[in-house]
């Protein structure tokens, strides 16, 4: 996982629903997203001007959807950075092991919902940058 690059993350747009009454999207393990759901968590009531994210995974993969609102998904591979703007509650951004991200310019009222691939686990965590290029090299 430590070879991943950027431009391994993919924008996945799901399926939409439309009905007069309202859209569902469903997310199907395996099917929709590359591997099996283990955890689900979002994102909520962020401030103005404040950011999440902030770390990589060793070993974690990960789609991020933007549930209501909008705001910006940053990854690096540690060479390159790559910016999604995500505002749409049926694209998301497939993150495979081993990408920092950082998610900021929260709209009011946004929701980031993330589909994981394993249970929490700190130890997965890489929180500081420098130690995270270094993990890479």
């Amino acid at each position: 996982m430590r070879d991943t690059q950027v431009f391994d993350c993919t924008l996945l747009t799901l399926a939409k629903n439309h009905t007069e009454k309202g859209n569902i999207t469903a997310v199907t393990n395996e099917r929709d997203v590359p591997f099996a759901v283990e955890r689900v968590y979002y994102l909520y009531d962020v401030p103005g001007g404040e950011a999440r994210g902030g770390h990589a995974h060793r070993n974690l993969q990960q789609l991020v959807v933007a549930a209501s609102g909008s705001f910006d998904l940053i990854i690096d591979d540690g060479c390159v950075k790559r910016t999604f703007h995500l505002s749409r509650p049926y694209v998301g951004v497939y993150l495979p092991a081993g990408i920092w991200r950082e998610i900021d310019n929260f709209s009011s009222g946004s929701i980031c919902l993330v589909l994981a691939s394993l249970p929490y686990d700190e130890s997965d965590y890489i929180r500081d940058y420098n130690e995270f290029v270094q993990w890479k090299l």
